[in-house]
């Protein structure tokens, strides 16, 4: 008997794909962290790529490809061999990119096959204490009183501070005037200084000035507080309802790469993420292990990446 073509070749496929992954890897595996060596993105990399080592038997090593926020790693990789031996391991700068910038060689929801979200971090809305206000809805208050009464700082236009007061002020009904600097470091020490009423930053690079009360937090962006700050509540418990701003990282490889690859490389990544070691890191970032499916890793690129263009769009970003 004679069997049918599409039959056959769907039998083929299974096949092939079934071998795929029980061979794969057979030689090094690359991950690209878009970033310069000892940053956040670039530790996590490094000790998912040691796990990824252990566990397959096969050398994975990280390969930093810094420069243009991200742009020249990330596209490095959009453009690689759909093989699995190519990976990119990068922050969720990734959806921002094609918003803020003109020259983009990529497209964050079709160029790649998400493998799994790694972490996700809040932002933590921090002000002066000389701001004469005691929680989020005294910011808001006051905001609504005297429109030119609050200003705010950034690392620039378009990062992750930026985005996250802009959606912030949409979503409050207010307005702020946004002070953009060039980097994280000025913009803190003029937070510091007083010359701006607040901000929102990583856990990482406020929490020492919290602890010394030289800046007083409001609210945290995530969906849940904190553990290293248990009684700062959420934005949305604080009285701004559905409000949700995280950075996080995560693991793709090119579009086309097979799935037998995608999902071995899920499992493993996964198992790797309950590991003390990885943990411990994250939470040095201020930052907490998710894991994910591919699906979900993809949807929540396709969700932000829209969630992000709209609030650029309303806030009158042009892309540069």
């Amino acid at each position: 008997m004679r069997m049918p073509v599409v039959v056959l070749s769907g039998l083929l496929l299974w096949a092939s794909g079934d071998s795929t992954a029980q061979t794969y890897p057979t030689k090094p595996v690359k991950i690209v962290v878009p970033s310069a060596p000892g940053g956040g993105t670039d530790i996590i990399g490094r000790l998912l790529a040691k796990a990824f080592s252990s566990a397959l038997g096969q050398n994975f090593y990280v390969e930093n490809k810094p420069g243009a926020g991200n742009l020249i790693g990330i596209e490095a990789v959009a453009h690689a061999p759909a093989d699995g031996y190519t990976l990119l391991f990068v922050p969720s700068p990734l959806v921002l990119n094609p918003i803020l910038y003109k020259k983009v060689n990529y497209d964050p929801v079709k160029d790649f096959a998400p493998i799994a979200l790694a972490a996700t971090a809040p932002n933590i809305l921090v002000i002066h204490p000389g701001v004469k206000v005691k929680n989020v809805r005294d910011w808001i208050d006051l905001a609504k009183k005297e429109p030119t009464a609050l200003n705010y700082a950034s690392a620039g236009v378009g990062t992750s501070p930026h985005m996250s007061m802009e959606l912030f002020n949409y979503m409050a009904g207010i307005q702020t005037l946004h002070v953009p600097y060039k980097g994280t470091s000025p913009a803190v020490t003029d937070l510091l200084g007083g010359q701006v009423k607040g901000m929102f930053s990583n856990a990482l690079t406020v929490m020492p000035h919290i602890q010394s009360g030289k800046v007083r937090p409001l609210a945290v962006s995530g969906a849940k507080r904190l553990d290293i700050l248990p009684d700062v509540p959420t934005v949305m418990e604080a009285g701004v309802p559905n409000y949700v701003s995280l950075q996080w990282y995560g693991l793709l490889a090119p579009a086309g790469t097979p799935q037998a690859i995608v999902q071995t490389l899920n499992a493993e990544m996964l198992k790797a993420l309950q590991s003390k070691e990885i943990k411990e890191k994250l939470a040095a970032e201020g930052a907490e292990p998710v894991g994910s499916s591919p699906l979900e890793f993809a949807n929540l690129i396709k969700s932000d990446y829209q969630k992000w263009a709209g609030v650029a769009k309303r806030a009158g970003i042009e892309p540069q």
